[in-house]
């Protein structure tokens, strides 16, 4: 993720990968499109409608995974959805506890997020 999305925009990302075909966009999206769209994170398709390109749902994954790891860590009873809680488990940053059965964030997965809040404060 080279570019620095506000917290409208990954909404608009998120509204966007759940919107109907047809449907008529937000003012959330409205607002944001123009800037999603020169990234290269959102495109219009054919009929005038907006999709979300490839970069777009890696940035919205990851935003997703970075959020679901800090919802790990500030509390084990939150439950991730299928596929970040899969990927965050190959990635080795969540361990299922065997007590328990949960997943809780690993090592690694603290390390990860050290390092991302660095960054952002470094920037």
């Amino acid at each position: 993720m080279s570019h620095k999305l506000s917290i409208d925009e990954y909404d608009a990302l998120e509204q966007v990968s759940k919107l109907a075909k047809m449907a008529k966009p937000s003012a959330c999206i409205s607002r944001n499109a123009k800037r999603l769209t020169g990234i290269k994170l959102l495109t219009y398709r054919k009929d005038g409608t907006l999709e979300l390109t490839e970069n777009g749902r890696q940035t919205l994954f990851i935003k997703q995974c970075i959020d679901g790891l800090r919802a790990i860590a500030n509390n084990p009873e939150v439950v991730l959805s299928g596929t970040v809680a899969t990927f965050l488990g190959k990635k080795g940053h969540v361990m299922q506890n065997e007590e328990t059965g949960r997943l809780e964030i690993s090592p690694r997965g603290r390390e990860c997020l050290a390092d991302i809040d660095a960054n952002i404060i470094n920037k």
